[in-house]
């Protein structure tokens, strides 16, 4: 479930990248897609906990600033699919994974002992880094919310 919530956080934050307020967006899209409403409003819900602790996710001043990218190793290039690496840098240039996070996706997926890791696999992995909620700031926070929960 949690891969389909980053699928949704991906899509809004495209969305929002043309300019369209979070008020814009059609949610019907996404339900057209399959997306239960809980799904949608816990991507919401995690969207808005980023926004209100300060991240910068949707501000575009940083992302015209150079930055290095990570070539992968011969060894993590026979694991790693170009799908899936690319969906790992499509993550980070919408900056919902920084460095350390794709170095943490890498060594975790090489750890693992995958023989190969496609899309899907590697949604897994990107899902339990960006839900992972041992971080302190986000003490009393809360990912899933309960079937009657909304966001007003």
């Amino acid at each position: 479930m949690q891969e389909r919530i980053v699928e949704i956080i991906v899509y809004l934050i495209h969305e929002m990248q043309t300019d369209k307020r979070l008020g814009e967006i059609d949610l019907r899209a996404l339900s057209d897609k399959g997306y239960t409403q809980n799904e949608i409003s816990t991507a919401f819900s995690w969207l808005f906990d980023k926004i209100h602790l300060g991240d910068n996710i949707l501000t575009e001043g940083s992302r015209s600033q150079p930055h290095s990218h990570r070539v992968l190793h011969d060894s993590e290039r026979t694991v790693v699919s170009p799908q899936a690496y690319g969906y790992l840098l499509e993550l980070r240039e919408l900056r919902l994974l920084d460095d350390m996070d794709i170095e943490l996706a890498i060594d975790r997926i090489m750890m693992a002992g995958f023989g190969t890791v496609g899309i899907d696999e590697m949604k897994s992995v990107i899902a339990s880094i960006i839900f992972d909620y041992d971080d302190s700031n986000r003490i009393g926070s809360r990912l899933m919310l309960n079937s009657k929960d909304t966001i007003h």
